[in-house]
């Protein structure tokens, strides 16, 4: 028989190697800057175009490398970081594997020009899939100069799969506002189609974090305001950074970060710490910001257990938890934000010392009335019989009333229940309410109650209204027309550099809606217009919870997309829970409601109504 098992091309393993690595350009960004950053390099420079499809080049000030070691820098598992596996476990630099560079020019072309620091000559190599073309001597500044143009040339299907330039380009923005957080140290410039977007020089940790998140000098200000120091040691960790007031809390918020070593990381159970940390500082559903940074001995941790490096497995990670939710804890009550017993100050009242010679001190007498009867009036006894001549008038009343009010109509118990289909509820329930009366009731501004032939049904108002402003919008969207009104005071709203990447995907919906937008430079639009309805609610605060949702949700598809900002836009506007209705408010609410074409469940798939039943009902009083 003859052998089927044979070695992959070095160009194939190649290929299959960067489907791990290289997943966006964003990876590619994520890569090369951290490799100058391991070369020591002081200032770095990225320059991106149409959002890395084609070019992303990293231009840097380290060491550069030999002629050498900038051949055998593209062959896989070829690294200067480690010599042996113990290396793994007492790692101090970005990377260690030696794939990224093999990955990266295997699926583009790769260009490097480095030069070390004394040296008379330079190195250029061009790589285009895993093969050299050329590679000759250049003469350039000291550092390295990657290029690489045309990401995935040679696979279709991966760069058929990139999503939007708006899109792709947030997931750069997010990978270098990760490495430049903890980086202070370290100048760094991002170019994006010959748009300056970050020149960040070199600082310290906390003007690093107002430089990226600041883009205005009021937002600085109110940032700078809001940062409480964490500076805690330990001999399990060193714990740095800063968390923000509770006042800063949001919704959603994209402020919060952990990094280990020098390296970000995503940690769910240390998140939670600091969330018990804020529990009765903030509402519920709300989310703080926080910049921690921990220190700790790399043997104690493990980066290699994902190809991201962004998952990392803690030793101590339970004896972490309360040394992490206490340094929150001690940052916010010594900034006086928790609420805190002082007892050294000047003007605290004064506590009496307790005595032991003081041996005829006397427990506090409860006192009460001995002739107290509740059965007696202010005039004395109340007669027994006007009291059952009160009882007797009530009970009068309650029977004139019955069978007059909608949910105390007459049922017939003899017939059995009937199991109605899914498809034909809704057409039932609307038969139901045309053969009742309009009276409805309303419980706890939440819930509208309203007789039905069949029963009583139970109807959200919250979620009714979503379901209706939610085929509003989207019609208003597929036919690219929305009635708008104009503000008197346009609203100026400053956008982040990460929402205003992802602004241009929803210009043109929002303006659908009805929103009308003025861009004023410097990611700052004004809203002069705003769809009819919601001009006593923040529309610039409607619009940034809809750019957090899509970017939660990662849509692309135009109608997918299309679908998610409307009932972004409804939950949004919808009419709060709380809010008191009248009869006719409400009963407009119902008509709207199933003249839907689903008014069982919202959009995202939460329950709008519910029936209790008339044989439901009288089983609950048998």
């Amino acid at each position: 028989m003859n052998d089927i098992i044979h070695l992959l091309p070095d160009s194939v393993s190649n290929q299959i190697a960067a489907g791990e690595v290289v997943q966006r350009p964003a990876s590619v960004v994520k890569e090369l800057v951290e490799n100058s950053l391991d070369a020591g390099a002081t200032q770095i420079q990225v320059v991106i175009k149409d959002a890395g499809r084609t070019l992303i080049q990293v231009i840097d000030n380290g060491k550069g490398m030999s002629e050498t070691d900038a051949r055998m820098a593209f062959e896989r598992h070829a690294t200067s970081k480690i010599t042996s596996a113990n290396d793994l476990f007492a790692l101090t630099t970005m990377g260690f594997r030696g794939e990224a560079l093999a990955s990266i020019a295997a699926v583009s072309h790769t260009e490097l020009r480095t030069q070390q620091e004394g040296a008379e000559l330079g190195t250029r190599i061009c790589i285009a899939g895993s093969v050299v073309e050329t590679q000759e001597e250049i003469a350039m500044p000291a550092g390295s100069n990657f290029m690489v143009k045309n990401l995935f040339y040679n696979v279709p299907a991966r760069r058929k799969f990139l999503k939007s330039n708006e899109r792709e380009f947030f997931h750069i923005l997010i990978e270098f506002q990760r490495i430049v957080l903890v980086n202070p140290s370290i100048g760094f410039t991002l170019v994006h189609n010959n748009t300056e977007v970050f020149n960040l020089p070199a600082t310290n940790i906390r003007q690093r974090i107002i430089q990226v998140f600041g883009k205005s000098a009021v937002q600085q200000k109110h940032l700078n305001q809001h940062l409480l120091n964490i500076d805690v040691h330990t001999t399990i960790a060193t714990i740095s950074g800063f968390v923000g007031k509770p006042e800063t809390s949001k919704k959603r918020n994209d402020q919060q970060y952990f990094f280990v070593n020098g390296r970000y990381m995503r940690h769910s159970y240390f998140h939670k710490a600091v969330m018990q940390a804020y529990e009765p500082l903030i509402p519920a559903g709300e989310m703080p910001t926080y910049f921690i940074y921990l220190t700790v001995d790399p043997s104690t941790i493990d980066v290699n257990i994902h190809p991201t490096k962004t998952e990392i497995k803690f030793e101590n990670e339970q004896a972490m938890w309360p040394i992490l939710s206490a340094a929150v804890k001690e940052a916010l009550g010594r900034f006086s934000v928790a609420p805190t017993i002082d007892f050294d100050r000047e003007d605290a009242p004064e506590i009496p010392v307790f005595s032991q010679n003081n041996t005829n001190i006397q427990p506090p007498q409860p006192k009460f009335n001995t002739n107290y009867n509740p059965f007696k009036s202010s005039s004395g006894n109340v007669p027994r019989s006007s009291v059952s001549s009160n009882w007797e008038k009530l009970y009068e009343g309650f029977e004139r009333e019955k069978g007059t009010h909608p949910f105390f109509e007459e049922t017939n118990n003899s017939n059995p229940a009937k199991v109605v289909p899914e498809e034909e509820k809704q057409l039932e329930v609307s038969l139901d309410i045309q053969e009742t009366n309009n009276h409805n009731l309303h419980f706890k501004g939440k819930y509208i109650l309203t007789a039905i032939k069949s029963g009583l049904m139970l109807i959200d108002q919250h979620r009714a209204h979503v379901r209706i402003l939610y085929h509003t919008y989207l019609n208003q969207i597929r036919n690219k027309k929305g009635a708008s009104q104009k503000v008197l005071f346009p609203e100026i709203i400053d956008f982040s550099t990460q929402e205003a990447a992802l602004l241009p995907l929803l210009l043109d919906d929002l303006h659908y809606m009805g929103f009308e937008l003025n861009d004023m430079g410097n990611d700052s639009y004004a809203i002069n217009g705003v769809p009819t309805g919601i001009t006593e609610m923040h529309p610039g605060e409607i619009i940034k919870n809809m750019l957090h949702s899509l970017k939660e949700k990662g849509t692309n598809v135009k109608e997918q997309m299309s679908e998610a900002l409307a009932l972004s836009l409804a939950k949004n506007t919808a009419i709060p829970y709380g809010k008191t209705l009248s009869n006719e408010e409400m009963q407009h609410l119902i008509d709207q409601l199933f003249s839907t074409n689903a008014p069982n469940h919202t959009p995202d798939g939460k329950l709008i109504l519910h029936i209790l039943t008339n044989e439901e009902l009288d089983k609950l009083f048998k």
